[in-house]
């Protein structure tokens, strides 16, 4: 009887059972997923933004299926960070899962006081910078989009935070590598890669928008290819785990992941067709590395043959 393959991974110092996460934005708060998979088989999850306040999230239609995808515009609804401990974190408490909280806001203010509040919070094993979203102070630019705002924003954020900061970047860039080599040298210790893409679709019987608010975000298998060569840049161009997303599907496209440099991966978009998703992939990765006789998903990370 061969070995039994070891699924750990340490991410920042953290240890996680397995490589697959739920992905934030997909998962809401784990409790959504009760009866439907044993969240104790999964790596962890990511729950959905965390802001200051609570937000009601854009109008309807906010989500649309693509051919291999989804366009989703939900505008980061969410209960608020006081609600967020109060009412959501005793039952990921109790999940057996680990936790990373997923942080966001419209300045940089408000990313520090959701920390601030968060630190306070038992069962989080790490937080993730949402850096996607549009800085009011700076006239709606991005804080992503640049190598200098993302510096400012997870610089003092990691000063602020005594747990790991991921950093989960925005494809929607010139040069995703700078900005990541930016995040880790202000303090990031892992990054999430990547974000999903800004799309839009038109009725052509209307002639109006899918999604009520025009454009939108686009995830699902259809953007697998393009994120595995963002996560390829980004784990060449840095020294700090990289966390890699996007339309994964399979325990086959979870390797994909691993051999362009991913140390875990996240399952989002999948599940809303098959909401054990997850948990199918941790099975198949463990087979495949049964089947060709490698004893950790370590001995995959990075492995990719280019030469």
């Amino acid at each position: 009887m061969g070995t039994v393959p070891d699924l750990t991974v340490e991410i920042a110092g953290v240890v996680f059972p397995n490589p697959v996460i739920l992905a934030s934005g997909t998962a809401g708060y784990g409790e959504e997923f009760e009866g439907l998979i044993d969240l104790s088989r999964l790596g962890g999850i990511s729950v959905k933004g965390t802001s200051p306040k609570p937000i009601t999230g854009n109008p309807p239609p906010r989500l649309h299926p693509t051919p291999s995808g989804m366009l989703n515009a939900i505008g980061l609804e969410n209960v608020g960070v006081d609600r967020f401990i109060a009412d959501k974190m005793p039952f990921l408490r109790t999940s057996g899962c680990r936790v990373i909280v997923n942080v966001f806001g419209f300045s940089v203010d408000d990313y520090l006081e959701v920390i601030g509040k968060l630190n306070t919070a038992e069962g989080i094993a790490a937080y993730e910078l949402n850096i996607s979203c549009p800085n009011t102070e700076a006239g709606g630019m991005v804080f992503g989009a640049t190598a200098a705002a993302t510096a400012d924003l997870v610089g003092r954020a990691a000063e602020l935070s005594e747990r790991p900061l991921w950093v989960k970047l925005s494809p929607n860039v010139t040069d995703i590598a700078e900005i990541a080599v930016a995040a880790e040298q202000a303090g990031a210790d892992a990054l999430t890669v990547a974000n999903t893409y800004l799309a839009m679709a038109i009725d052509t019987e209307t002639f109006e928008p899918r999604i009520r608010n025009v454009t939108a975000g686009l995830s699902g298998p259809a953007i697998r290819p393009i994120t595995l060569r963002l996560v390829y840049q980004v784990a060449r161009a840095v020294n700090v785990p990289v966390i890699g997303l996007g339309g994964i599907e399979s325990g086959l496209d979870a390797v994909e992941y691993f051999l362009a440099g991913a140390s875990a991966v996240g399952v989002g978009t999948a599940t809303f067709r098959d909401p054990a998703a997850p948990v199918r992939v941790v099975d198949e990765i463990r087979s495949y590395l049964a089947r060709k006789r490698l004893g950790s998903v370590r001995d995959l990370v990075g492995k990719v043959k280019t030469s």
